[in-house]
């Protein structure tokens, strides 16, 4: 197989099928799709000129960079605007020790007919050193490049097979340059995508496997791929690795309707013994479809695996007596961004900002607060207008609670949670932030240290009284700093106390200062933060955004990070009826999310000039996403009168009863 299909743990950790693949159809970050933006276009009469294209990337006979191993290829995926601006779309995983790896890590890219949509392509082959690295973390001129490919997105769904295999050349050369050959090819596969809210959970177990270790019992993992028209298979998930066990019971996997096709369609399930050298050992394979996976849990039998076997001129199937098992397999509905909406759920928006004395002076230009005459905003007021300026419109009252930490008000001590606007916690509208907080700048003394502590567990008092109400409320707390925090587990605490309520953390780092123990709260690599006493987090509720990256990419950063707090939480501690809640408020706020994202970073792009709203691409994100939301509003007050809209209220009621 020679394929790792893993960016972490040495390539033993699952790829594809985790929880968080539930909400599958709702991920920005991975531009994933949009019933929102879906229903701008169509209700605009935009009915079958666009499509969502889910892009497969495999590779064969790349260079090998390694010294001694083979290459650990990485693929990173591009548009490219008119202008000749390339704009990343997404990362595969790193196959570890494979100069012919299949990536499982999908790229959702929405197609429009009258537009030419160039894709880039590039390879690289990632360090040793960074295995244990997300790859959204890796610097890529820090790894080594093997090559990169460009094509039109219309050349590879017109292709019969919906797959074009391009040859991997160097960077920035032009057709018939000397150029180095055989750096391999890269296939590029095409999908339509499946409208479906669905998703199964599956518990998958082995039994009687093979032993092909020497001096120990097999390292087993499953690999789950999906076969096309075309009659190849393309990997579509990958369990974990587990360790010295001949009857396995891995993690349970997630699938959606939107990755497997229908649920009829077949499915090829095989088993390998994990290798090192990437080479792994076939010990058997099914091939089912998710209505024989489902038949199979419900009478509690087994499927024996096979060996494809040469004999002769002849391929015959070898049944072997390892069987697979299908513990448990249940189907979920995702809920979306109109059913949510529709059911009278709220997005509400806190902000804490840092005045501590190492922001500098404010009335020197060298601080970061200060406050330029010709209105150039700082990196602070910039934060509040990105975040803010996209959250207002979905909190019905646009009242803002807004608290400063680290300063000394006047004749008073070093506070550590104080309003910006004076006796009230509240400001009205993003712009009452912003006056709030030039008015705070001249009334307060920049102090010390940086607590995030006390901010956190306010901002978590409101979120529990929420909760405590009945109120269908998320609640989103905006966090600017300049630098190092000196309650790092006391803040720990805080978090872990308020994962259990429907509150995320975005922390924007300002400034050039080391932001190592924000990547700890951040907790982006797999383990959850753990108090004082002992309590693990319920879930991850911190996304920390660098500056600079805010700087680049604006409102679109922020809604990425966003989306990514909130993207696995609907599926977390679903059996429980608190968590229930906890779900609407975190879809909500990943799917409305996911339609600015959608609406600034694509549109921007010089897809959508088909709309003809504005001429002036540049332009296009806010009014654009004014216009969905109003759009939007006007259906639902529509449907609301009809009586005919989901009513989430009384579905989360009826589930917290029921549980």
């Amino acid at each position: 197989m020679g394929c790792c299909f893993s960016d972490v743990a040495a390539g033993q950790a699952a790829v594809g099928g985790a929880a968080a693949a539930a909400s599958y159809q709702s991920n920005p970050a991975d531009g994933g799709p949009n019933d929102a933006v879906d229903y701008f276009f169509t209700a605009r009469g935009y009915r079958g000129l666009f499509s969502r294209i889910e892009i497969s990337l495999s590779a064969s006979n790349l260079r090998d960079r390694d010294l001694l191993s083979k290459s650990d290829p990485m693929a990173v995926v591009y548009t490219k605007g008119r202008d000749g601006a390339l704009q990343e779309l997404g990362r595969t995983e790193v196959v570890l020790n494979s100069l012919n790896p299949k990536w499982i890590r999908k790229h959702i890219v929405t197609y429009y007919f009258e537009v030419v949509q160039t894709l880039v392509f590039r390879v690289y082959d990632v360090d040793t050193q960074f295995d244990n690295v997300d790859v959204k973390m890796l610097k890529l001129d820090e790894q080594q490049f093997l090559g990169e490919a460009t094509c039109a997105l219309s050349e590879i769904v017109t292709k019969s097979n919906r797959s074009v295999t391009l040859d991997l050349v160097c960077k920035n050369v032009s057709v018939g340059s000397n150029r180095p050959r055989n750096l391999g090819a890269l296939t590029v596969h095409a999908e339509e995508l499946v409208n479906s809210k669905t998703t199964t959970e599956l518990i998958l177990r082995c039994s009687d496997l093979e032993s092909r270790n020497m001096f120990s019992k097999s390292d087993p993992f499953l690999v789950i791929s999906k076969i096309v028209e075309s009659g190849i298979s393309i990997p579509i998930c990958k369990t974990e690795v587990l360790k010295n066990d001949l009857y396995p019971v891995w993690k349970s996997v997630f699938l959606n309707i939107q990755q497997v096709g229908s649920k009829d369609s077949p499915l090829i399930i095989e088993c390998f013994n994990f290798n090192s050298n990437g080479r792994h050992d076939l010990l058997g394979k099914v091939q089912k479809s998710l209505a024989d996976l489902e038949k199979l849990c419900s009478v509690g039998h087994g499927e024996h695996l096979f060996l494809p076997t040469a004999v002769g001129h002849t391929h015959q199937n070898k049944v072997l007596k390892s069987q697979l098992f299908v513990d448990k397999f249940s189907e979920s509905v995702q809920h979306s961004f109109l059913d949510y909406l529709s059911g009278g759920c709220e997005l509400n928006f806190m902000v804490a900002i840092d005045f501590t004395a190492s922001n500098g002076n404010p009335r020197l230009p060298d601080s970061l607060h200060y406050i330029d005459p010709s209105g150039r905003p700082n990196a602070y007021q910039r934060a509040i207008l990105e975040v803010g300026e996209v959250l207002q419109f979905y909190d019905s009252d646009k009242s803002f609670p807004a608290w400063g930490f680290g300063a000394r008000p006047i004749d008073g001590p070093v506070s550590h949670c104080f309003n910006l606007n004076g006796s009230s916690t509240y400001c009205e509208e993003v712009q009452g932030i912003m006056t709030a907080y030039t008015g705070a700048l001249f009334n307060v003394s920049l102090a010390g240290p940086t607590l995030f502590g006390p901010v956190i567990s306010i901002a978590a008092q409101i979120a529990g009284q929420s909760l405590a109400n009945d109120e269908l409320k998320y609640f989103v707390l905006l966090i600017i700093t300049d630098g190092v925090i000196t309650d790092l587990q006391e803040t720990k605490d805080a978090l872990v106390k308020a994962s259990d309520l429907p509150l995320s953390i975005l922390i924007v780092g300002v400034g050039g200062a080391d932001f190592k123990e924000m990547e700890i709260l951040d907790a982006d690599k797999g383990e959850r933060l753990e108090s004082s006493n002992g309590r693990v987090a319920s879930r991850d509720i911190v996304q920390f955004v660098p500056n600079a990256r805010c700087a680049e990419w604006g409102v679109l950063c922020c809604s990425i990070a966003f989306s990514r707090i909130t993207f696995s939480i609907s599926n977390l501690h679903a059996n429980q009826s608190l968590y229930s809640i906890i779900g609407f408020h975190a879809c909500m706020s990943s799917l409305l999310l996911s339609l600015w994202f959608d609406a600034g970073f694509y549109w921007i792009g010089g897809s959508l000039v088909v709309l003809n709203e504005h001429s002036d691409g540049q332009s296009l994100a806010r009014p654009l996403h004014e216009m969905i939301f109003a759009s939007l509003s006007s259906k639902l007050r529509h449907k609301k009168e009809m009586n005919n809209s989901f009513d989430v209220a009384s579905y989360v009621k009826m589930t917290v009863k029921a549980k």
